[in-house]
């Protein structure tokens, strides 16, 4: 396995295809990757020389991935949260954040059923 910003990306794979497994590297931003780095997306990763992995690693370090990110995206959540904006406040409360109703479904959000029991008559 070839190793990029940490991550272990496979091998086996097409270098266009093993950068998205690198948190905050999507398709899109993969290829642009690959052409600033002037190496073919068809190439796989086993096939690369190191030469063409470093220039890949230099041009990935210059974009805000992995731990950087992830840090980043819990702290604008936890501002959020603390100003007590209504999105913060649907984050506390583990409700959906984009306006989707919860009548009947949002269950990712909400968490498995809690049955309440029935009055007896």
């Amino acid at each position: 396995m070839a190793r990029i910003a940490g991550v272990d990306v496979p091998r086996e794979k097409r270098v266009v295809i093993s950068l998205t497994y690198i948190y905050g590297i999507g398709h899109s931003r993969s290829a642009e990757i690959l052409e600033k780095a002037a190496v073919s997306e068809s190439t796989r990763v086993r096939d690369l020389t190191e030469d063409e992995l470093n220039k890949i690693r230099e041009v990935v370090d210059s974009y805000k991935i992995e731990g950087d990110l992830r840090r980043e995206q819990n702290l604008n959540v936890k501002r959020l949260m603390e100003i007590a904006s209504y999105r913060g406040i649907r984050h506390r409360r583990g409700l959906p954040v984009r306006g989707q109703k919860t009548k009947n479904n949002a269950r990712t959000r909400k968490g498995p059923v809690k049955t309440v029991a029935n009055k007896k008559k």
